[in-house]
């Protein structure tokens, strides 16, 4: 699928004869045919349905949500408030723009956001768990904003933090940015997780594998599945359309988990700290555009 769209050069004569410049001539009704080729392809093989630029918009706007709630819960972030304080707080600013939110009852999850401390690895119910000085925290936000959906995470401090949480956190956001930096249209889902695995195992933490990232923009979970380690050029080929998340799970220890009695939440085996930072990202003809953009 790459090397059909590089037989003809943007700025070569144009197949058709016209003299004119290709990209000047038949580029946009070629794109155009392709286009719907890979969106009749993608979706009949693996159920993947390419988002177009009303979609792209409507993702974008509830990215723009997600990314202010982040920024409201990080400025209430302190020792002494409790997971269910956030999940107030998140529920109650998500009504008041217009918007649900997605993990509310989403198959039988009780609350609004997700809310993970220190060794809990994604999944944390909000409950009655006070922060304390040097905690990390990871609150994850999923709102539904006309119908579209947009899903970003970050991994907060809670006072000053140790030198262990000052690390995972350093590694969990630097895999984000290198697993980002491998979409582009042509090349694999793989290359996404070989960038992870291999920068975060090169920090002697470890890439969890149960969780993996995933499609969204229609719906809460779509194809594809995104892992976070893999090797380079293997999976499916990235397209222009594709929407999904990347939001590897990094422990400073080993990568085995137990899952609690509520059937949710995530915690690390050996008790070790875990971090994630998550975007949803857009594939494009030059690479990819984050439709919940925050600094890295």
């Amino acid at each position: 699928m790459k090397n059909r769209r590089l037989k003809v050069r943007r700025n070569d004569p144009c197949p058709c004869g016209s003299g004119k410049k290709y990209k000047r001539c038949c580029l946009h009704k070629e794109n155009s045919k392709d286009i719907e080729a890979d969106k009749e392809l993608y979706f009949q093989k693996y159920s993947i349905r390419l988002k177009e630029e009303k979609d792209i918009n409507g993702i974008r706007k509830a990215g723009r949500l997600a990314l202010d709630t982040l920024d409201l819960v990080e400025s209430q972030i302190r020792p002494g408030i409790t997971t269910d304080d956030i999940n107030t707080l998140v529920h109650d600013f998500t009504i008041k723009n217009g918007a649900t939110p997605a993990p509310l009852n989403y198959r039988g999850f009780p609350k609004s956001v997700c809310v993970s401390v220190n060794e809990v690895i994604c999944h944390g119910i909000p409950k009655e768990r006070v922060f304390k000085d040097g905690d990390i925290v990871n609150v994850d936000v999923t709102p539904i904003l006309n119908g579209y959906y947009a899903d970003v995470n970050k991994t907060f401090f809670v006072g000053t933090p140790g030198p262990d949480a000052q690390k995972i956190v350093r590694v969990a956001r630097e895999c984000l940015k290198r697993g980002m930096a491998a979409v582009r249209s042509g090349n694999s889902i793989g290359d996404i997780g070989w960038a992870i695995q291999n920068y975060a195992e090169g920090q002697r933490c470890s890439v969890v594998r149960e969780f993996v990232g995933h499609g969204v923009g229609f719906e809460f979970h779509e194809p594809p599945q995104v892992p976070h380690y893999g090797r380079k050029g293997e999976g499916l080929i990235l397209i222009p359309g594709m929407v999904f998340t990347i939001e590897p799970m990094i422990n400073l220890g080993k990568k085995d988990l137990n899952i609690l009695d509520d059937n949710w939440t995530a915690v690390t085996r050996d008790g070790s700290l875990s971090a994630q930072f998550e975007q949803t990202i857009l594939v494009t003809d030059n690479g990819f555009k984050s439709l919940t953009p925050f600094d890295l």
